[in-house]
């Protein structure tokens, strides 16, 4: 189906639209054999609370924006080559259903959908295109990807000494490595992670510790296939940076 749809006016005529609605700050997006697959709201869980965003669903890229006006006009574009993407469903609990985790070794993050119909085209159509892509690619699935940044709003206190409060003075950090919520003391280190940058990032001292003895195995993201919060309010804005995902601590 895909194939034949690969070159068809329609398909050219979407994702024309598409493009469209993302301006002249949006990458182009039309290219030789790119179909559109899908698209539709989905609630990004972002380091303050969780925002509505759009995605589009390519038979090899995942695209995803903010919404300016809906089905009219969207910013912040993110293009995610699908060959990267390993998918971990997320345990229902509290007001946050229907969710599952997108993950790469650039970037990792929880979406949800309205029902868990939808959730299930969604995870449905995605594995479906990694596979397709893989198998004619010949290449393997990412065995690395970046940790799952843990929401401010589950750390009042640093999730590595457990001592340092949260306050509009001493802000919050976020590990690279483990996605933990960090004080400034506990993660004043730097290493390179090739994968999420080409420059050294921030880490926390317990990850530090373990890449510089070469023990990566043993430094694992907080959270994996077993990712699972409750929804909570957010707290006062006293983090060292916004919630969109060009945050840099």
């Amino acid at each position: 189906m895909v194939d034949r749809l690969a070159n068809s006016e329609a398909n050219s005529r979407r994702i024309s639209i598409v493009e469209s609605c993302f301006g002249a700050a949006g990458q182009p997006l039309t290219i030789p054999g790119r179909v559109l697959i899908g698209e539709g709201v989905l609630t990004k869980l972002c380091r303050k609370k969780p925002k509505a965003r759009q995605f589009f669903l390519f038979n090899d890229i995942l695209v995803y924006g903010n919404i300016v006006i809906q089905k009219k006009k969207y910013n912040k574009q993110h293009i995610i080559p699908l060959e990267n993407v390993t998918i971990d469903s997320i345990k229902d609990e509290g007001e946050l259903r229907n969710g599952w985790l997108i993950k790469t070794p650039t970037k990792s993050f929880a979406v949800y959908a309205a029902t868990a119909t939808e959730k299930s085209e969604w995870m449905s159509h995605i594995n479906k295109c990694v596979t397709d892509l893989l198998s004619k690619s010949g290449k393997t699935p990412s065995s690395e990807h970046a940790a799952v940044w843990v929401p401010d709003s589950e750390a009042t206190v640093c999730m590595r000494c457990q001592k340092a409060k949260f306050t509009p003075v001493n802000r919050r950090h976020h590990c690279r490595k483990c996605g933990f919520v960090v004080c400034g003391p506990c993660s004043e280190k730097r290493f390179l992670l090739p994968s999420q940058s080409s420059k050294p990032v921030r880490i926390c001292d317990f990850c530090y510790e373990l890449l510089s003895t070469g023990d990566m195995a043993a430094c694992q993201p907080a959270r994996s296939d077993s990712y699972s919060q409750s929804l909570k309010p957010p707290l006062n804005d006293v983090s060292d940076d916004d919630d969109d995902d060009d945050s840099s601590d």
